[in-house]
């Protein structure tokens, strides 16, 4: 081959290759930040939902995507400051994973689209003005907890009959007072008594487990919040150690150690947000995208612990459990 034809060849050939390296250098990289309340160690499982899905709606990290996390290990006073951290890394949309976390980043910004997930009262606290019609920067799923919370008082109640005194597990998170305030409501109706109180260390075991035991406590149920969730299986071991049945909001607490839970499944709520990144991405506002409610709710049995503290489950919740852990 000559070198003039040589130089043809390669002239074609660069000319062909031009357009897909100007195309690939061209490619929008959309930058997603995600807060955290706890830790990424222990949202794991829900937020690879959140990227897998986003995976299938053709985003790839590394390609089209860049994922921007900040998580505050349980230091709640430093959310603030690590949504400020998310704004000026200049995202295009923040996911915020509950209460606390939509509040920090609604704080640092008005006008970045905000995704929440697991908020239990998106209306009350003010971040939509209407399931329907959001009105402001954000959007996403709510885990209804509020609703949720009579219904866990009853399969307790199923579970062990005899409970006439509960104590409900919380944290000091904005909200968890309209969880208790329904949780009141439902225990009136099933003659139920409650107390509330909070186990956030392995040191709180011996001066709670004597307050209970003061009450004369029959069961436990923990509330919805950053703090509990952060610490399932640190509140499924202490159910073991006062020996008390109790219910939980999700199952990622009977994978845990814990004994029975009720509620929405994140991972589904997780891959949902994705479909609202997705549609912001592509030039829909949030204030026009309905607040999406769960369509699937889970119920999560371990029977080791229901062996553990000899209880026997009775068949009426085996038949409705979505997992039985053996």
């Amino acid at each position: 081959m000559n070198n003039r034809r040589k130089l043809l060849l390669g002239l074609g050939a660069g000319a062909l290759a031009a357009p897909f390296r100007s195309l690939a250098q061209t490619q929008k990289v959309h930058r997603v930040g995600i807060l955290f309340g706890g830790s990424t160690l222990r949202t794991g499982r829900v937020t690879r939902e959140f990227q897998e899905e986003l995976g299938r709606l053709g985003y790839i990290e590394g390609q089209n995507l860049a994922i921007i996390q900040r998580q505050a290990d349980l230091r709640l006073e430093r959310l603030p400051a690590l949504a400020a951290e998310l704004v000026a890394e200049h995202v295009d949309v923040i996911l915020a994973t509950s209460t606390m976390q939509v509040q920090a980043a609604r704080q640092a910004t008005s006008s970045i689209p905000i995704v929440f997930v697991l908020v239990t009262d998106p209306v009350g606290m003010g971040f939509v003005q209407s399931l329907a019609r959001p009105g402001f920067n954000m959007t996403g799923t709510t885990n209804v907890n509020i609703e949720l919370s009579g219904k866990r008082l009853e399969i307790l109640k199923e579970l062990a009959p005899k409970a006439s005194r509960v104590a409900v597990l919380v944290s000091d998170e904005p909200n968890v007072p309209i969880q208790v305030e329904q949780i009141r409501i439902g225990a009136k109706q099933l003659g139920i008594t409650i107390q509330t109180t909070q186990v956030s260390r392995r040191e709180d075991f011996e001066a709670v487990g004597k307050q209970l035991r003061a009450w004369r406590t029959d069961a436990l149920l923990a509330v919805e919040s950053t703090a509990n969730n952060y610490n399932a299986k640190l509140l499924g071991e202490f159910a073991a150690h006062v020996r008390l049945p109790a219910i939980y909001v999700r199952g990622n607490y009977i994978d845990e150690g814990g004994l029975i839970s009720y509620g929405a499944n994140a991972a589904a709520l997780y891959r949902r947000a994705a479909h609202f990144v997705d549609r912001i991405l592509k030039g829909a506002k949030p204030a026009d995208l309905p607040v999406e409610l769960p369509t699937h709710y889970e119920m999560v049995i371990n029977m080791k612990a229901a062996r553990s503290l000899g209880i026997k489950v009775p068949q009426s919740l085996l038949l409705r459990a979505d997992r039985v852990i053996e």
